[in-house]
């Protein structure tokens, strides 16, 4: 396991963080995974012996009962949590009522409380908005998040699901007002969905942000049990959530040149589908969850695998992005004034 630090911080991470959102399975969260605190426990131990340090989860998952089971876990297993990084976030609708949901500087100072108590834990690591709210102004939002890291609360913030100028503006805002700033964005990106490349990947690099990439394997489409005349393996995640959304046909393409590379190195499609997002030098970590032990034993190997660099082209050639505007136009006429990589 490689440790990375984590966007323009001293703090390392490991390159595989464990994701949480099948923990509990409690109402709409049912259709991502319902599993008990025994298994909870098994997996967030397989993970810490696999040199995992990193833990990401949210209040809103399971309502609450991922941030309880993760803590108790921790807790159950006598780990030591100042050697763990726990991330959670803040946005979703945690109650009924007006002010329920949201970044107001109301919802975060009552919901990282509640987050602390079911996490049973002090401070927390990591704490993420889990997305835009049209509603309320950033500078609102900001000087909630740096009030929590001045307290103690909180050691670092991030964001996730927001757009690049969100990030801009952010971050313009913290670093004018000498503010707690955004040191990474949890964000989707597979080698079957690169759309994050076209305006945000630049960013984070300008920016010297770190990149935890949630659903590797969209969704569990690239974990090779979907087959392209339809058949599926029975307990495929996407045959009761198709989420989220991918291109079939490109992505069957992608498959299909992974199976054959997966089989000559003696691994599965699943763990070259992880290891080309470790390849991928914006990338800081990536989110692994599982519902079963064999699953995670599986995504843990993804680390162990190599590419050539002629197996690494033909996936990029075979995954690109369509060109758009004004990517293209500044490609054309950049050519004379590139940085030397």
């Amino acid at each position: 396991m490689k440790y990375n630090l984590l966007g323009n911080t001293g703090l390392k991470v490991s390159e595989l963080c464990l994701g949480t959102m099948t923990f509990g399975g409690k109402g709409y969260w049912t259709n991502i995974g319902a599993i008990e605190q025994d298994i909870v426990n098994e997996l967030v131990k397989k993970s810490v012996d696999g040199g995992i340090n990193f833990i990401d989860t949210a209040n809103v998952y399971s309502e609450g009962l991922s941030e309880q089971m993760t803590g108790k876990a921790i807790r159950d297993l006598g780990l030591d949590r100042d050697q763990l990084v726990i991330a959670t976030k803040v946005r979703g609708k945690m109650h009924e009522g007006p002010n329920g949901s949201g970044l107001t500087r109301k919802h975060i100072l009552n919901e990282v409380e509640a987050s602390l108590k079911r996490l049973n834990m002090d401070y927390i690591d990591l704490y993420q908005i889990h997305g835009f709210d049209e509603l309320t102004p950033i500078e609102e939002t900001l000087d909630a998040l740096d009030s929590l890291v001045k307290s103690g609360k909180v050691r670092y913030i991030g964001c996730s699901n927001i757009a690049a100028w969100h990030i801009m503006k952010a971050k313009a805002y913290s670093h004018y007002n000498r503010l707690a700033s955004f040191v990474s964005l949890q964000a989707y990106y597979t080698i079957a969905s690169r759309d994050l490349e076209r305006e945000i990947v630049p960013v984070l690099k300008d920016q010297h942000m770190g990149l935890m990439v949630w659903s590797p394997l969209a969704g569990g489409f690239l974990s090779g049990k979907f087959k392209r005349d339809g058949q599926k393996e029975e307990g495929a995640r996407r045959i009761n959530f198709d989420f989220p959304p991918v291109n079939k046909e490109k992505a069957f393409d992608i498959v299909d040149m992974l199976e054959p590379m997966a089989k000559a190195k003696n691994a599965s499609v699943a763990q070259l589908a992880l290891a080309w997002l470790l390849h991928q030098r914006v990338v800081t970590t990536v989110i692994i969850g599982a519902k079963k032990p064999e699953q995670l034993d599986d995504n843990l190997k993804s680390v162990d695998v190599t590419f050539t660099s002629d197996e690494l082209q033909k996936l990029d050639e075979i995954s690109k992005l369509t060109p758009e505007y004004p990517g293209w136009m500044m490609e054309r006429q950049g050519g004379d004034r590139k940085k030397q990589s």
